[in-house]
């Protein structure tokens, strides 16, 4: 097919994919009938039906436009197999952007826990990409833990044949990661320090996704009830968050185990095709799933992290947004008290539908699920380091729902935009200052809540200032440092030091900041209970238990307020 014609087919689809009106419903069902029944001869060309489908898959506006959608996703590989046999350069399918189209292969450096799950997801259609990897240094430091004799090699030879000592070793040719993975997972280590071991190979490995449910293009789920659009989409202008944040809460539902593993491999397989790997993503706890339905067939499910797994001090928080069973964006909120870091993305393909909405029911989980009534935006959300956010004038967006920098001259900085955008509604803010708007924190609190308490906050500050007084008065010892500070804690607590791993790791963390704490001594007998609690519960079952009990815990509260906002 001539590309002038498949281009304008292409721009038809496009065009329509977000009319929901009755008088566009017959011109849509033609524009996708006319799209389906094209051949298209480059890899651009296809990725743009590609992502049409998908937004027709998400935001259909009846259900035959939803079925036909669905046919063509479900065959797509085999689209993507006839350019490929064509000689048609795959790489086009790489970028961000666009990677995860079944019939396609990726490639990636992937963590340990990643690199399990995905061996035993996709058996057979995985393996070690040994023509892009050179770091030989690494595996001579790591392998001889797993194959014995080899350091008969690594400490005195060159050119060692590193591919003969693994397919000594597990008995076959196989270019699959499953037993080095394997290996790794049996050594006599915590799974945190197995995973940084085999994290510091850096090992790229390559799968196949073919017309796996693993790819984009086909990994939707199906819902109980379908909301079909058939009117316009909400506006962000029309968002109002302080209305949305003052509705009552929506109700979160806690999911059974085994739906909450099915939320767990639907995380992993959405972030791992889009080449996108987070902490909480990958090892969110399954037991701790909550779920809830928004309206105009949104869905989101938030979850923590197991406590095996945890950071010191702060709660973690990841999410999953589903339109219609369509995964259209990914969530991330890290917080301490009433305050919570939050990172939203909506994904390339989903920009253009409801996002301004879809964010505000977000905040509205995120809030109940937390008890947050402070939230922060990352910078890099603003456009910090992040070229995509300052052309799309990401920080604008958030500014006009009623977030605020956190820092005074920024504040300013903004003010004069605005008084400029006032005076000239077709000025546009230039790319540097919103460079410089990107620089700090922007901040929402919920109303009655003191505006700017944690302006100045970070965890890195709290961390920092430990260092600092190891430093001074252990000589950098951090074994020496650590048991002083636990000693210190459990006779001010009056309580034994804890014998159980995890919870002795929370008492430890928690020591080192009390360490910072001049007055912890004077605390009242109430006071100390109620911190020697909020310790238990950071290894206990529940994550969101320890953030409300932070939540009570006002001296606390306090202390760690003023220490980490200590520069």
């Amino acid at each position: 097919m001539p590309a002038a014609l498949t281009g304008a087919i292409l721009n038809d689809l496009e065009r329509l994919r977000y009319c929901f009106a009755r008088v566009d419903a017959a011109r849509v069902a033609k524009a996708l009938a006319r799209a389906g029944a094209a051949s298209y001869d480059d890899v651009p060309s296809l990725i743009r039906f590609h992502e049409a489908l998908l937004v027709l898959r998400a935001f259909p506006s009846n259900a035959a436009v939803l079925r036909r959608a669905e046919r063509y996703l479900s065959t797509f590989w085999q689209r993507v197999e006839r350019l490929r046999k064509a000689g048609a350069d795959m790489d086009d399918f790489d970028p961000l952007e666009v990677s995860g189209i079944a019939g396609t292969t990726m490639q990636d450096a992937l963590g340990f826990d990643l690199a399990r799950w995905l061996v035993k997801r996709l058996p057979g259609k995985v393996e070690i990409a040994w023509d892009d990897f050179d770091d030989e240094r690494a595996l001579g430091a790591v392998w001889p833990r797993l194959m014995p004799l080899l350091e008969e090699d690594t400490l005195a030879e060159a050119n060692i044949p590193w591919r003969k000592w693994l397919e000594s070793a597990q008995g076959n040719s196989s270019k699959s990661p499953a037993w080095l993975i394997d290996r790794f997972a049996a050594l006599p280590l915590f799974e945190a320090e197995q995973g940084r071991l085999y994290d510091s190979l850096h090992m790229p490995i390559r799968w196949r996704l073919e017309n796996s449910r693993i790819s984009r293009t086909r990994n939707s789920r199906p819902v109980a009830q379908v909301f079909y659009h058939d009117g316009p989409l909400i506006p962000r202008p029309d968002v109002s968050l302080a209305a949305e944040l003052a509705r009552r809460p929506p109700a979160l539902r806690r999911l059974s185990r085994s739906k909450g593993e099915s939320i767990m491999d639907l995380i992993r397989e959405v972030m791992l095709v889009r080449y996108r790997e987070l902490y909480g993503t990958t090892l969110g706890d399954p037991r701790s799933v909550v779920h809830a339905e928004v309206g105009r067939g949104v869905s989101i499910h938030l979850w923590n992290l197991p406590a095996e797994r945890r950071l010191p001090l702060r709660a973690y928080v990841a999410g999953l947004t589903l339109k219609n069973g369509a995964p259209i964006n990914y969530i991330e909120a890290i917080g301490l008290f009433e305050w919570i870091e939050v990172g939203f993305n909506t994904f390339y393909t989903f920009r253009g539908g409801e996002v301004a909405w879809t964010f505000a029911q977000v905040l509205r989980c995120l809030c109940h699920f937390t008890g947050a009534t402070c939230i922060s935006m990352y910078p890099y959300q603003l456009g910090h380091n992040n070229e995509e956010a300052i052309e799309s004038g990401a920080f604008w967006f958030y500014r006009k729902l009623g977030f605020r920098p956190g820092r005074a001259d920024l504040l300013r900085l903004v003010e004069r935009e605005e008084a400029r955008i006032a005076r000239n509604p077709k000025y546009r803010t230039p790319s540097r200052t919103l460079r410089r708007l990107a620089e700090g924190h922007a901040f929402y609190e919920l109303p009655g809540e003191e505006a700017g308490a944690w302006d100045r906050f970070s965890t890195r500050n709290i961390g920092l200032q430990v260092n600092r007084r190891m430093a001074a008065e252990f000589g950098g010892n951090m074994a020496h440092f650590q048991n002083a500070s636990v000693r210190s804690l459990a006779k001010i607590l009056r309580t034994r030091i804890p014998a159980d791993d995890m919870l002795r790791k929370s008492f430890e963390n928690f020591a080192l900041v009390a360490a910072l704490i001049p007055d912890l001594r004077s605390w009242s007998t109430m006071e100390k209970e109620d911190l020697l609690q909020v310790i238990r519960a950071k290894s206990g079952t529940d994550e969101m238990h320890y953030l409300h009990l932070l939540q009570a815990h006002g001296r606390l509260r306090d202390a760690m307020l003023r220490v980490g906002s200590e520069v």
